[in-house]
């Protein structure tokens, strides 16, 4: 994604085509000024993550084809708010994140030290 950084300081690298992902469902986690949610985690999908996420009001396992939402499974990734990634991690939940593929917005937010903590490999 030219002009875009990622939380390392490289260029963004896209999260996603298989679910296409990201806010402007491009398959990379930007942003922008409509994207209320701040989707810039690109963040791999466990079972409990989902089960996290549903409990808390956010279905991310269920399709909902009117928004080309295909519903995610463990394995998947999928650019996450950076504020329920964040109450992820209080909660102990907290995904693998891509590194390469996470918006550098998100170090408004959530420390590169915790980041780090859930690089997926």
């Amino acid at each position: 994604m030219a002009g875009a950084s990622n939380v390392l300081g490289t260029e963004l690298q896209p999260c996603s085509f298989d679910p296409m992902t990201g806010f402007f469902r491009d398959g990379c986690c930007r942003t922008g000024v409509d994207d209320h949610g701040m989707h810039l985690v690109c963040a791999r999908m466990t079972e409990d993550f989902l089960k996290f996420s549903r409990a808390r009001g956010n279905d991310l396992s269920t399709p909902v084809p009117q928004y080309q939402f295909p519903g995610l499974k463990p394995g998947d990734q999928w650019c996450l708010c950076v504020l329920r990634w964040k109450e992820a991690l209080e909660a102990g939940m907290a995904p693998e994140v891509v590194l390469e593929s996470t918006h550098i917005s998100t170090l408004e937010f959530v420390d590169l030290e915790d980041l780090q903590a859930h690089r997926a490999v």
